[in-house]
């Protein structure tokens, strides 16, 4: 059995410890809405918030209808939300597979996490079924999530990452940290409503894991279980044309995470998923003053 905490632990000791200890840490705070709490800014109403968090003397002055808004100084749930389907089973342009990807970016959100007391859930869609781990503390927690998804064959999946949100939103009510760990047609795939849904009563991150191009030798295509012959990996204009696709994709997803305030990073490699994880960290805060 693969021991993911050891590995994970490897991984981060190979960074300062302070840069990586302090993501989850005290000074770590998530912005919720109307908790009683500490006081930190206002922001314009949004229908669905409760009249007793308007400020009228501030609405009075901006002529707006302004809610105050407050810090959390309590643990964290964070949802790990693994996208799951054949296209997990591919490649990025590094060699490493996504899957491997996707188990190191939850692991390590998961362990800095379960290192801070937090509690961390994950769910993932098994083939139409959703497998559901609840929240729970420790690092036993973390190995099992990270072993069971692990364990998973996607070959013959059919990945719905959509219908793993959705179940989030109809069927988990606490307040939570989501991050979502897919890629860029996982993304391109989920609606602009279940992300409003989500974002408006979450804070909401995403991982998007790239794909390799087709390129080079032993180029693989995954949804057809073939290699591409070397007269198509080959061709100029269909890489051209392949970039093209993939940089109008990206753009269309950073644009809807952006409308919903989310953050988002994209990883090539397993060598930067730490420093990608630290990055995507410091855009939720960004997006939370915002």
């Amino acid at each position: 059995m693969k021991d993911y905490i050891t590995k994970i632990k490897a991984k981060l000791s190979l960074y300062s410890t302070k840069r990586t200890s302090n993501i989850f840490d005290g000074s770590y705070k998530s912005v919720y809405q109307g908790n009683g709490l500490d006081f930190e800014n206002l922001r314009e109403y949004i229908p669905g918030d409760s009249i007793r968090d308007i400020d009228w003397k501030a609405s009075s002055r901006s002529g707006k209808i302004l809610i105050k808004r407050y810090i959390a100084e309590k643990k964290h749930n964070v949802m790990l939300v693994f996208d799951t389907g054949k296209s997990m089973s591919a490649h990025t342009d590094s060699m490493d597979e996504k899957k491997e990807i996707a188990l190191y970016v939850g692991g390590i959100i998961g362990y800095i996490a379960a290192k801070n007391g937090d509690n961390v859930g994950a769910i993932y869609n098994r083939n139409s079924m959703i497998q559901y781990f609840p929240f729970r503390n420790g690092l036993n927690n973390i190995e099992k999530i990270l072993t069971d998804y692990d364990r998973e064959k996607f070959d013959h999946y059919e990945t719905d990452i959509e219908k793993t949100l959705n179940y989030i939103v109809r069927n988990i009510n606490r307040r939570m940290i989501i991050v979502v760990i897919s890629d860029a047609m996982g993304i391109h795939n989920i609606s602009h409503n279940t992300l409003k849904k989500l974002s408006y009563q979450h804070d909401v991150l995403f991982v998007s894991i790239n794909d390799a191009t087709v390129s080079g030798e032993q180029a693989y295509a995954v949804a057809d279980d073939v290699y591409i012959p070397d007269f198509i990996s080959g061709n100029k204009e269909l890489l051209k044309m392949q970039q093209d696709i993939k940089k109008e994709l990206d753009i269309s997803n950073e644009k809807k995470l952006a409308q919903n305030r989310i953050a988002s990073v994209c990883i090539n490699e397993q060598a930067e998923v730490v420093e990608k994880i630290i990055e995507l960290l410091g855009g939720q805060a960004h997006a939370n003053n915002r």
